[in-house]
This record gives structure tokens, sequence and C-alpha cells, in this order.
């Protein structure tokens, strides 16, 4: 089953997957709210398509770990997906995936106008491995049948 990682704005929603394997993840696309109608029928869509078993929406954090409005659509988001889809959401720590995906987009010399098509999905993919990678971490010291994976 694959990891469907959302980074969640008011005006565009930036979506990515995991491979089969949950190692690494791809930026897919981004959801422009004024052009798609109903997002959460298109989340519904990819979700179908892709045999996703998990969603990871990004929560913006305040730096001091607070959450403010942002954080708090994002909760109301999550939950009304995770009712929708019957899937398990995971809200999932974004500070600093918007700054790292323009900074890395700066340092490939990305223009403007192509990293603003593409920001919110490579933040919903730095979001998606960071959250790989904790899952995998968690999972190194579980033993199956006697043997370590």
């Amino acid at each position: 089953m694959r990891a469907l990682g959302l980074d969640y704005g008011e005006r565009r929603i930036g979506v990515a997957m995991s491979d089969l394997f949950g190692w690494t993840a791809q930026g897919l696309e981004v959801i422009d709210r004024k052009v798609v109608a109903d997002p959460e029928a298109r989340i519904a869509e990819l979700v179908g398509q892709h045999e996703v078993g998990t969603i990871v929406v990004g929560l913006p954090k305040n730096m001091n770990g607070t959450i403010g409005p942002s954080g708090e659509n994002c909760i109301a988001f999550a939950e009304r997906l995770r009712q929708k889809l019957e899937l398990p959401v995971e809200l999932w720590d974004e500070r600093l995936t918007t700054v790292s995906a323009e900074r890395t987009l700066l340092e490939a010399d990305v223009s403007r106008s192509k990293r603003k098509q593409v920001i919110d999905k490579m933040a919903a993919a730095i979001l998606l491995q960071s959250y790989l990678e904790s899952v995998s971490k968690r999972n190194e010291g579980i033993v199956h049948d006697g043997f370590k994976p």
C-alpha cells in the first residue's frame, strides 16, 4: 500500500505519493482550489487509483510548537478526509518544508514561474519523505518470525 502526502493550503494542495515499498516520495500534482471544485473528491480519486493505505497531511506548527489558524484548518481537513475515505490520516509536522523546497528549487536555478507551479507538490514530497523515514526508523527494531528485517 502507498502513502499519500498532502501539503494543505488555502489556495493549493500539494500532493505526493510514496512508492509501493514506502521508501521514497515523489511529487504528484497540485490541486488548485480555484480550479477544482471539490478537492476532497479529487483526493478520493487518487486514493482509489493508487491503492493508498495511509494519508499524511502536513501540520503547519509555529516555530515554538504551537498550532495557529492554518494548523487548525489542516486538522479539520484531515478529519474530513478520515471520515470520507475511512483511511488512517496522520498529521505530520511540516515546519520549514516549503522553505526547504524553495531553497532546493533556487539552487537548481528554476525560474520563478516554474517554482510557483511545483513548490507545493515538492513540499508535499518533502513532508511525506520525512514521514516515511520516521516510520522506517520505528520499524527497524521490529523482529518478524524471529528474524530482523
